[in-house]
């Protein structure tokens, strides 16, 4: 059996120098067992499967995770002349890559998706026990800039949640199965405003998931964490309307919102947010805005209202407080700037 240099012992994990990850002597990664037919993609997959099967992980994080290692594979087959061997890469490879992405122009955000889909990589090849350690620890990154979230002001989400219905004639004067859309539609933007979820939560909610007498959605949030989320009565009035014109709702364990008529199954992400689109154009707003500024703008308006910051953070299903104390910073830029238009000596 072969001497692992780095630690002096026989077949054990260990460290080399300039931050080697030194695999496992007898394991996949040892002697190049871990890329299957001398293709590094085997590993990757398996990665994206427990991304998807035991970390209940995003579509979104799944896909730019996906991308993120794929696209440093090709940079790798471009300057090195072959695929990484995963136990092979040391420290300088990686700053080299850093390097290469900032030439590329990518933004500060861009290059930490990617450097977060290798650091996650890397754990799950150090608990598999294909390397020893990960050659990412350490690397400094360039710190992402802090952007305020962007947000609807209450009179322009009142514009936008009109938006569906205003172009459907009353009564009998649209087609049937126009007006059920624009009632969907109304009750999903509804929805979207009145509970603060994430576009693959809304699409995901099933009709078992709505306890109509408490006024609470039960939510499957990210990585399968559970919460409750309070909705309020407009936005289940708003169902109970859609429903009503379909002629009824769908079965228990059915999605809430239908890709259409006599469908079964559910809105699509990518469907709802061209819709958005539409919707956002017909109300003079900007149609860039994606689904999840409506949950953006659920938390300003929350905070703006009073509510304290633990109580929004619950309910946005956020892991971290850093993450809901964003829209503070929202919410003070606001008052300094109506203070500084008021105030005499401001």
């Amino acid at each position: 059996m072969a001497r692992n240099e780095a630690t002096g012992t026989v077949g054990g994990p260990g460290k080399g120098p300039d931050g080697v990850c030194v695999p496992l002597v007898g394991t996949p990664g040892g002697g190049g067992e871990a890329c299957e037919g001398g293709s590094c993609a085997g590993w990757v997959e398996r990665f994206v499967q427990h991304l998807r099967t035991d970390k209940g992980a995003s579509d979104y994080t799944v896909r730019n995770y996906s991308h993120g290692l794929r696209e440093f594979i090709a940079w790798h087959v471009e300057v090195r002349g072959g695929e990484p061997q995963w136990g092979s890469l040391v420290r300088d490879d990686f700053r080299m890559y850093l390097r290469a992405l900032g030439r590329k122009g990518l933004g500060r955000s861009a290059i930490q998706l990617r450097f977060s889909a290798l650091r996650t990589f890397f754990k799950f090849l150090v608990r598999r026990a294909v390397v020893g350690a990960s050659p990412i620890r350490n690397i400094s990154l360039p710190k992402p800039g802090r952007r305020l979230p962007r947000f609807l002001t209450a009179d322009q989400m009142v514009r936008l949640l009109a938006a569906p219905l205003a172009g459907v004639p009353p009564g009998d004067g649209a087609g049937l199965e126009a007006r059920i859309e624009a009632l969907r539609d109304c009750a999903i933007l509804e929805t979207f405003y009145s509970a603060g979820l994430r576009i693959s939560e809304l699409c995901g909610l099933r009709v078992c998931d709505i306890d109509w007498d408490q006024g609470i959605l039960r939510v499957m949030g990210k990585g399968r964490k559970e919460r409750q989320s309070p909705v309020g009565g407009r936005a289940l009035g708003a169902i109970r309307a859609y429903w009503d014109a379909m002629g009824g709702g769908p079965p228990s364990d059915g999605t809430v919102f239908l890709a259409g008529p006599g469908e079964s199954r559910g809105v699509s992400p990518r469907g709802l947010q061209k819709r958005l689109k539409r919707y956002l154009a017909q109300a003079g707003l900007d149609p860039a805005l994606s689904p999840h500024k409506l949950r953006h703008s659920y938390a300003t308006h929350m905070l703006d209202a009073g509510a304290d910051l633990r109580s929004v953070q619950e309910m946005l299903g956020h892991q971290h407080l850093t993450s809901t104390q964003i829209y503070t910073h929202i919410t003070a830029e606001r008052l300094k700037r109506v203070y500084d238009a008021a105030h005499p000596r401001a």
